[in-house]
């Protein structure tokens, strides 16, 4: 797929088929956070994958019952990936901690990479992270930013909307449209 379809196509995807994913595909899906940038090339994040059913039952159990993404992570996804950061492996600028983003695009390069191999992700922040950390065994100092569902999709959900282009594209000053 290239790239452009890749970034106009990509969906959360909450419904996956049982088919598993390949140690192939899967490697090479991981491939792609591994190479992502980062603050000084740091690279804070680390990522588990988890495919044990008990696990990805516990994990889901972190999440509270309105998420949408619940049964996709306790239920019909075949893997699901666990987005972890230490914040001093990373930037701290102006009182912005850097972590969170390092790990945003690994995540995201991560995300997209997985749709161009034709299967679904969908970004998960809303979750208990001490229940989380426990599951994965996560060792103090490291934060759980986020996690992922993965796998092929049962369907491809349609488009979002998205905001214009002049709302949020400003040339030189905040306000003035681009041009």
């Amino acid at each position: 797929m290239e790239l452009y379809e890749v970034l106009e196509t990509r969906r959360s995807v909450r419904k996956y088929k049982i088919d598993e994913v390949s140690e192939d595909v899967l490697k090479k899906v991981l491939e792609a956070a591994r190479i992502s940038p980062s603050w000084s090339n740091l690279q804070c994040w680390r990522f588990i994958v988890v495919r044990d059913r008990a696990a990805k039952k516990k994990l889901a159990a972190s999440m509270p019952d309105k998420n949408p993404a619940k049964k996709a992570v306790g239920d019909t996804a075949p893997v699901v990936v666990v987005l972890c950061a230490d914040p001093k492996e990373s930037g701290d600028q102006d009182g912005k901690d850097y972590y969170l983003l390092d790990a945003g695009l690994a995540m995201q390069q991560m995300m997209l990479a997985a749709h161009a191999e034709g299967l679904g992700t969908c970004w998960v922040a809303w979750f208990d992270e001490a229940k989380a950390r426990e599951v994965c065994s996560v060792p103090e100092g490291y934060r759980v930013v986020g996690l992922t569902p993965l796998g092929y999709p049962e369907k491809q959900p349609s488009a979002r909307p998205r905001k214009d282009f002049e709302e949020i594209i400003f040339d030189e000053k905040w306000g003035n449209p681009f041009k």
